[in-house]
C-alpha cells in the first residue's frame, strides 16, 4: 500500500521530467544494491558456483531432449539436503550405474593389489579407534556440543546435536534407540551396501575395491544424488569395526585410492568421516531389559557448498531422512529372518577385531573432561553476520532473474538468501 501511495504521487508531478527524476530518484538505491550484490558475489565466488551453471544448463538439455524418458525426482539420506533434488533423467541414471558397477566389478578388479596395498592397509588404523572412544566418552576435546532435535515413534528414539569448530565443517553427534534390535543386526544392517541401495534413495550406486578377510577391513565406493544445484558426489571410503564386548565400534572414513581416478563428475568427497558407537541398551518399556540397541554417530564431511547453506539443509532434511532407518531395519529384520544370503558386505561386518574394555581406557591417554551438551541451540558467530541485508537480497534478485529455470529454483534462491540475511540479528 505505501508502494502505491509513493507511485501515486510521483505521476501527480505536473511534467514529465520531474516523473522520470521522482522514479530515478526512488529506483536508484535499489539499482546500487543489485549492482554492489552482483560485484560482492563475483569476487566471493566460492568452488561449487562454477559448476552451478553448468549443472542447471546440462539438467535443462537432457531434461527437454526428445530422446529423453520421462525424469524422476531424486531421493535424499541421512545428513544431507531435505531440498528439492536435481531433476535427472532416467538415461543418465542407468548410465551412472553401468559407470560405476563397471568400476566397481570389472575395471577395479583388475587394479593390482600391489597400487592399493598401502593405502589400504594404512586407511583405518587404532589412532581412529582412539578418536571414536574419546567421542564417544565425551573426552575428545572439541568444542561444546548443542541439541538441535529430540524426535521419536513408536519403535525409535532420535536425538542430535550440531558443534561448529574454529575450522572446517559443521559436526554432528546422533543418538538413535532402536526398539527391539540387536547390536549385531543393527552393524549388519549399517554395513550392508546392497540392502542400503533399498532403502537409502539418495545412494545410487556402492561397490566394494578391496577387503581383508583378516581385520574386516574394506574400502567402497560410493556415488550419491545431491540437489538441484549440486553435482553428485563420489565418496572412497575405508571402514573397519573394533568390538568389545558386545559394543561395535564401527569407523568409516574418506581414504585416498590412487585406483580409482578422480573426475569432474561425480566429484569426490575428499573430508568425509562417519563412525558409530553399537551397543545394547535398556529398553524404554522400563522392564529393566538390554532389549534396545543404541547408536551413537559422530559425522562431519566437506561437500564442496557453503557452510551456512550446508547447515540449513541438514536441519531441515534431518528428521525425514533418519526416520526412513526404522522401516528399512524392519524389513532387513524379516530379510534375515527369512533365511536370505548375506551380502558380502554383511559378511564383513562380521569380521570384527575384538579389544578389551581396559584397553579402550588406556586410550583415554588423560584426555580433556566432557564436554557440556547445550540444551538450546546459540545463535550463529560467523563471519559473515554483518552482511548487510539489502546487498543479500539484491544478489538473490539477480541470481534469481539470471537462471531462469522455473519458480522452484528462485524459490529455494530466495529461501537461502533470506536466511543469510538473518544472519547477525
Amino acid at each position: 500500500m505505501e508502494m502505491i501511495t509513493v507511485l501515486g504521487e510521483i505521476l501527480r508531478r505536473p511534467s514529465l521530467g520531474a516523473i522520470l527524476g521522482e522514479m530515478i530518484r526512488l529506483m536508484g538505491p535499489i539499482w546500487v544494491a543489485v549492482i554492489v550484490g552482483v560485484l560482492v558475489g563475483w569476487a566471493w565466488k566460492p568452488k561449487w558456483a562454477k559448476h552451478l551453471g553448468k549443472d542447471l544448463l546440462d539438467c535443462s538439455k537432457t531434461c527437454c531432449s526428445p530422446d529423453t524418458p520421462p525424469s524422476g525426482v531424486a531421493g535424499l539420506g541421512p545428513l544431507k539436503f531435505q531440498l528439492p533434488s536435481r531433476v535427472t533423467s532416467g538415461s543418465k541414471d542407468v548410465g551412472i550405474l553401468e559407470e560405476t558397477s563397471a568400476c566397481s566389478s570389472s575395471s577395479i578388479s583388475k587394479c593390482s593389489w600391489s597400487q592399493a596395498e598401502e593405502e589400504f592397509a594404512n586407511a583405518i588404523t587404532e589412532e581412529d579407534l582412539k578418536h571414536l572412544y574419546q567421542l564417544v566418552e565425551g573426552k575428545d576435546g572439541g568444542p561444546d556440543w548443542i541439541q538441535m532435535m529430540d524426535r521419536s515413534t513408536p519403535a525409535m528414539s532420535y536425538q542430535a546435536w550440531r558443534r561448529d569448530p574454529v575450522t572446517g565443517p559443521a559436526q554432528y553427534r546422533c543418538r538413535t534407540v532402536f526398539e527391539d534390535a540387536t547390536p549385531e543386526l543393527v552393524r549388519d544392517f549399517f554395513w550392508d551396501d546392497e540392502f542400503r541401495l533399498k532403502w537409502d534413495d539418495m545412494l545410487i550406486n556402492a561397490g566394494t575395491l578391496n577387503d581383508c578377510p583378516t581385520t574386516g577391513a574394506m574400502a567402497v565406493r560410493w556415488v550419491r544424488k545431491f540437489p538441484f544445484f549440486c553435482s553428485d558426489r563420489e565418496y572412497i571410503i575405508g571402514r573397519r569395526i573394533w568390538e568389545s564386548g558386545r559394543s561395535y565400534y564401527c569407523i568409516t572414513k574418506g581414504v585416498p585410492c590412487s585406483s580409482v581416478p578422480r573426475r569432474d563428475k561425480p566429484r569426490r568427497v575428499d573430508l568425509f568421516y562417519s563412525s558409530w558407537c553399537i551397543r545394547a541398551v535398556e529398553s524404554s518399556r522400563g522392564d529393566g531389559q538390554l532389549t534396545a540397541c543404541e547408536v551413537l554417530l559422530f559425522h562431519h564431511e566437506d561437500m564442496g557448498i557453503p557452510r551456512e547453506i550446508a547447515k540449513l539443509g541438514v536441519r531441515q532434511g534431518m528428521w525425514g531422512a533418519v526416520k526412513k532407518m526404522e522401516p528399512g531395519l524392519s524389513r532387513y529384520r524379516k530379510e534375515r529372518a527369512s533365511g536370505s544370503p548375506l551380502s558380502r558386505c554383511a559378511f564383513m561386518a562380521q569380521i570384527n577385531t575384538k579389544v578389551s574394555t581396559d584397553y579402550l581406557r588406556s586410550l583415554e591417554n588423560n584426555a580433556p573432561s566432557i564436554s557440556e551438551i547445550k540444551e538450546q541451540d546459540l545463535p550463529e558467530k560467523q563471519l559473515g553476520r554483518n552482511i548487510p541485508k539489502l546487498l543479500v537480497i539484491g544478489g538473490a534478485v539477480v541470481l534469481a532473474c539470471t537462471l531462469d529455470r522455473g519458480l522452484v529454483t528462485k524459490a529455494v534462491i530466495f529461501g537461502v538468501a533470506r536466511r543469510l540475511a538473518k544472519i547477525g540479528r
